[in-house]
């Protein structure tokens, strides 16, 4: 036991090597990210996270996002615990039956202006949990997706530039384009 407590100590920590995007460029992506919440919002962009029923393979992405590596805070970027502080919602994982109905209060209880990404290849199609009896498939099926963030899972520099050309997106046409409201969707009063 000793000897494995001082080899430890003499070299160093098992560490991995950190994403291959440099600081300057997740910087660069930040601060675009920033300006253009500032411009649509007038503020920093609020982000609120939904797992639907996910693996938790995107949800370790989502969190290194705050890691020391991206910092995203430090730029206005900020997840909040409440959806009626969100503008966006950053779903994850397949539309599950058990899920449906929180995720369709939370997105009524989100303020306008408000958009919806679809992170990861579950939320998009479905994934692997397609055609399962506790899937009912993508999360297009109850909330309208704005943007759809592929990949299994979505490294967080993909996850930063969906969300810069969200806003991008939202800055040139003043509002999110959406697909038209699902069936079943009760108008938000």
């Amino acid at each position: 036991m000793r000897t494995l407590l001082f080899r430890s100590i003499f070299k160093g920590p098992a560490t991995i090597e950190g994403p291959d995007a440099g600081p300057q460029a997740v910087r660069e992506l930040v601060k675009s990210l920033d300006d253009l919440s500032r411009r649509v919002l007038g503020r920093s962009l609020a982000i609120r996270e939904v797992d639907a029923g996910s693996c938790n393979g995107c949800e370790l992405e989502v969190h290194a996002l705050n890691n020391p590596i991206y910092d995203l805070e430090r730029f206005g970027l900020k997840f909040v615990a409440s959806p009626r502080h969100a503008d966006v919602l950053l779903v994850t994982g397949p539309l599950t039956r058990n899920m449906r109905m929180a995720l369709e209060r939370t997105w009524r209880a989100t303020p306008d202006p408000k958009w919806v990404v679809a992170l990861g290849d579950c939320a998009c199609t479905g994934g692997l949990f397609a055609g399962s009896y506790a899937c009912e498939g993508a999360v297009s099926e109850a909330v309208p997706v704005d943007l759809r963030i592929p990949g299994c899972p979505p490294p967080p520099i993909e996850i930063l530039k969906g969300l810069i050309a969200l806003m991008d997106a939202a800055s040139r046409t003043g509002t999110a384009a959406r697909i038209g409201r699902p069936a079943g969707l009760p108008a938000r009063e």
